[in-house]
């Protein structure tokens, strides 16, 4: 049995899916039951709680082989860091009560680093408390989700713009959200004997310009890319109700990895995913 949290999320659905596919028992942890039907007609038993309830979490992963772990984002919390350990010990807290014996965190690029990563700070400090314990654990570094370009989707096919925290013409890695889900049920099925790190990226790297002249050619149009930076990244961010504090944390991370900070740790042997940046851009629009 393997436990899934955000079963209903981006990597979750997919890591559930592929397990299930593989012919392996899922549990799913979802907080709405109504979400989990899908998963639930293809053969995972559904289990309700949050992240942040160490009972209900302990109350899932009993009689579990292995979990799949991951930091939901909250962008309206004013305390994201509090809220982040929080979650971290309520892992721990149900973890050693119910004798699970491997774990994989979704984490991220840069995690290596102690500061100046914004909220990958977060997944520096769950990496460490993990490390510290005696349950084995995988951490998937993944890079820039390609599904973050979601919100800029309307801009571009209204205004023929794309929004863009990062420099228009500084490649970085980026990797779908399948890739990840993927390579989650894989280090499940093969769990890591101690601690592994393993770095994920989608099978090329891009700048937001490439990003703009990929979903130019989706819609048939000429995009422009808009550099949004500095104070400009947080005025933007609490427009649409995100707290300050995280909206920080994002100018932060933005910053990073323009300078190249948030970077892979052995970039030798990141491990590229299929899942090219424009069958992912294509799904969202609709136009796969």
């Amino acid at each position: 049995m393997y436990v899934i949290a955000g079963a209903t999320g981006n990597t979750g659905s997919v890591a559930a899916t592929t397990l299930l596919q593989r012919g392996a028992k899922v549990r799913a942890l979802v907080r709405d039951p109504q979400r989990g039907e899908r998963l639930r007609a293809l053969g995972a038993e559904l289990a309700v709680g949050s992240v942040l309830d160490p009972v209900a979490l302990s109350k899932a992963f009993a009689g579990a082989r292995g979990a799949y772990l991951l930091v939901p984002p909250d962008l309206g919390t004013p305390e994201p860091l509090a809220r982040g350990r929080a979650i971290v010990d309520a892992w721990l807290a149900a973890l050693h009560s119910s004798g699970v014996e491997h774990v994989v965190v979704l984490s991220s690029i840069g995690a290596q680093h102690v500061e100046g990563t914004g909220p990958i700070k977060m997944l520096h400090l769950a990496e460490r408390a993990l490390h510290a314990q005696a349950i084995p654990a995988t951490f998937v570094r993944a890079a820039y989700f390609v599904e973050n370009w979601g919100s800029a989707l309307g801009p571009a096919e209204n205004e023929g713009i794309l929004p863009s925290f990062h420099q228009p013409d500084v490649a970085f890695s980026m990797v779908a959200t399948r890739d990840i889900g993927e390579m989650v049920a894989e280090a499940l099925l093969d769990p890591a004997r101690r601690h592994r790190v393993i770095e994920l990226a989608g099978p090329s790297d891009a700048s937001p310009n490439d990003v703009a002249a990929i979903l130019g050619r989706i819609l048939g149009r000429d995009l422009r890319t808009v550099h949004v930076a500095g104070d400009a990244i947080v005025t933007t961010l609490q427009s649409f109700g995100v707290s300050a504090a995280v909206a920080e944390q994002f100018r932060e991370m933005a910053e990073a990895l323009d300078s190249g900070h948030i970077a892979f740790e052995h970039p030798g042997s990141v491990i590229r995913g299929r899942t090219s940046i424009e069958s992912v851009l294509r799904a969202m629009l609709g136009r796969s």
